[in-house]
Order: structure tokens, then sequence, then C-alpha cells
């Protein structure tokens, strides 16, 4: 008998950053980078940091008042729907499929570490 390495039906998946960072050049890498502004801000250091507070960067008015932190859930938020989250900010894009809005998150928490 041999025992296939599938995970269990509900188990968790755990995050693939290199495939974070793949999405990331795919999909993100037209108007941000990590560690220069574009048409959006660096995202190098993002978790923690306050939404709107990256120095050098115009952001919108409705992002500069936001009274939140980047952590994973607030990034989740941001690439599910960034209008929902935040109304009137400038950012045109979202990523509805969850398991890569999870492998993004995970890709820029990595990309804040070092």
């Amino acid at each position: 008998m041999v025992a296939l390495s599938v995970p269990p039906v509900g188990a968790a998946r755990a995050a693939d950053t290199a495939r974070g960072g793949a999405l990331y050049e795919a999909r993100c890498g037209a108007c941000h980078s990590l560690d220069a502004h574009r048409v959006g801000p660096m995202h190098r250091g993002v978790f923690g940091r306050r939404a709107g507070s990256a120095p050098g960067y115009e952001y919108s008015p409705a992002l500069k008042g936001a009274d939140m932190v980047w952590d994973a859930a607030t990034l989740d938020a941001w690439l599910k729907n960034p209008e929902t989250l935040v109304p009137g900010q400038r950012m045109g894009y979202s990523v509805a499929d969850a398991i890569d809005r999870d492998d993004l998150v995970a890709f820029l928490r990595q990309a804040s570490t070092r």
C-alpha cells in the first residue's frame, strides 16, 4: 500500500512566498516596487507600517486619513477590495482569489523583514 501526500479535506494551506513573489512581479510590479515609489508606494517594510505613511509618497487623502496598520488581515482586505476597505483611495486593482492574496501577503511579510 502506498501512502499519498494529500492534505486532508479542510486542512489549512501554507502560503507560498515564492509564488507570492511571482504574483507580485506579474500583477503589482507595473505600479509598485519593494524599494522605490512608482505609481504606488514602495512595499518593503509594509508590515507594521501605518497606512498612508511611507515617507516620500503622496497618498490620497482617504489613505492618509485611514486609521489602520498593515498586517495580514488588513492587506488581505485591501487586496480583496481596496475601495471597500478605504473609500476614496486611488488603487484600481483587486485580487479576487483568496489563495493568490494569501501568497501575496506572505511575500510582503517576508519582504518586510529583509
